[in-house]
This record gives C-alpha cells, sequence and structure tokens, in this order.
C-alpha cells in the first residue's frame, strides 16, 4: 500500500468556487467528469432527476480549465465547484465533503459520481431514514468486503468526521490512477470509517454467489428500488447484459437514449 501510495500520490487538482456553498441540512453532491466542457444527455437527465428531491444540488465539474465549464450547467445546480481534470472521483468527493464541511457543517451528504444513469427513485428517504452514519447503496465481497463507491450517504458531515477520514479522502493528495484509487481509498473507506462511526449497506454481494450485483443482477436490483444502472452495462461491461435490455429499462424510465 505504501508503495502504491508513493507510486501513485499527487497533488490534488486546482479548484475553484463558481456557486457557493451555504448552510443547509442536506446536500446532495454529483460528480460530473466533462472533459469536452459539454453536459451529456445522461448527465442532464440526472440532473433534472437530483433537483427533483427537492435537495440542495452541489455540482463538482471535472473539465480542463474553469472557463470550459458547461454554460448552462450553474442553473441546474444550487453550488458549483470547478476542479482540474488531474484526480479521480475520489479527488471530487473530498472537495465536495470538506467544502460542505467548511460552509454547511453537520449536513447529511448524498455523494454520486457519473458513472451510473439515474437515479430511478427517491434520494431523500435515504439521506433522512438511514440507520447508519456511512450508507452505501451496494457493497461487495470482491478484494475485500468494501462500500462500492459509485455512490454513498454521509450523516452529519464536519471536520471532525472528515478529520477521521482523512486516511481515505486526502486532504493534499489525490490520485488518477484508477487502481492507487480502488486500493487506497474505495476498499478502504468502510473500514476507516468503522474505526468511529457506524457503517453499513443497503444491498450486499456474497462473491461465493453474485460477483457483483450492479453488474449481474441489475434489473433485478430495480426490481428491489435500487436507484441507479450502471453506465458499463453498454461500454466496458457489455457482456454482462444485452445491450436493448438496458436500453428498454431506460426508456420506461423516460431517460434519453442518445447516450
Amino acid at each position: 500500500m505504501i508503495e502504491t501510495f508513493l507510486r501513485a500520490a499527487h497533488r490534488r487538482p486546482a479548484c475553484k468556487t463558481i456557486k457557493a456553498i451555504v448552510q443547509k441540512p442536506a446536500w446532495v453532491a454529483y460528480f460530473i467528469f466533462a472533459p469536452a466542457g459539454i453536459l451529456s444527455a445522461t448527465h442532464r437527465f440526472t440532473l433534472a432527476r437530483l433537483k427533483d428531491t427537492g435537495l440542495p444540488l452541489l455540482v463538482v465539474c471535472a473539465c480542463p480549465d474553469v472557463h470550459r465549464i458547461p454554460a448552462d450547467l450553474p442553473g441546474y445546480c444550487d453550488a458549483l465547484l470547478w476542479k482540474g481534470m488531474a484526480g479521480h472521483d475520489f479527488s471530487a468527493y473530498t472537495l465536495a465533503l470538506r467544502e460542505i464541511c467548511k460552509h454547511s457543517p453537520g449536513a447529511n451528504v448524498i455523494v454520486q459520481n457519473d458513472s451510473v444513469f439515474g437515479p430511478f427513485t427517491d434520494l431523500r428517504k435515504i439521506s433522512e431514514n438511514s440507520r447508519w452514519d456511512l450508507t452505501g447503496f451496494t457493497a461487495s465481497g470482491q478484494m475485500t468486503n468494501h462500500i462500492q463507491s459509485y455512490a454513498f450517504c454521509l450523516k452529519q458531515v464536519d471536520q471532525i468526521k472528515m478529520a477521521r477520514l482523512s486516511p481515505v479522502f486526502f486532504p493534499v493528495f489525490a490520485f488518477s490512477d484508477p487502481q492507487a484509487v480502488v486500493y487506497l481509498q474505495e476498499i478502504r473507506m468502510a473500514r476507516v470509517a468503522a474505526r468511529s462511526m457506524k457503517v453499513g449497506a443497503l444491498w450486499f454481494s456474497d462473491i461465493k454467489q453474485v460477483l457483483d450485483p450492479t453488474l449481474v443482477r441489475p434489473m433485478e436490483l430495480l426490481e428491489a428500488g435500487f436507484p441507479y444502472l450502471k453506465r458499463s452495462l453498454i461500454t466496458k461491461h457489455k457482456s454482462y447484459m444485452e445491450r436493448e435490455r438496458v436500453f428498454e429499462r431506460l426508456e420506461r424510465y423516460g431517460h434519453p437514449l442518445d447516450i
């Protein structure tokens, strides 16, 4: 682990506040990767659904330059942060959570990246009713038991909580190597959090039965109230399911198909 850190760590990416965070009891933080400075149809659908929750929406947008932020993005969100292209999703999560604990301490935060379609169900209930301090939507036993990091909920975000989570949400360093992010951040997040808070997940995957339910049993998860479909089902993990089934389900939810 130390070798991976020394090889892959770099300074956290540049960032700038475009629309300031204000004190609220809860936030949704959504990370958008927009290297061309353009919002996709999927981004627009997700932004609209997140606004429908009634929760204030913070967007962290990664693009090459602060002036390349999509022109209409500020109209979708209550707060907006720009970050540079370096760093993976955890660099955006760290930025969002640390800014929230500065300007809206004590807020409950649902964090989501743009690797998923959705949400297709109301996230507000998760923010309000979860019995854990850190709630994963799914947890996997692959490699080790861990919360999958495409989306999670963290309650009462403040300086103390972020200090306790600093071995995962590094205040100074970030990683652009996906493997380093997995080994140093994703699979360690629940373990580090469990030292000082209650941790759980809404769905758990026993790898003896299902390697990853978001890929192997996505439709069953949706029927059980799971709010997302992984975008990788039509890209790098397309072998898990017929593309037509994914598009049929997206169409049922009113999701645009020009993706």
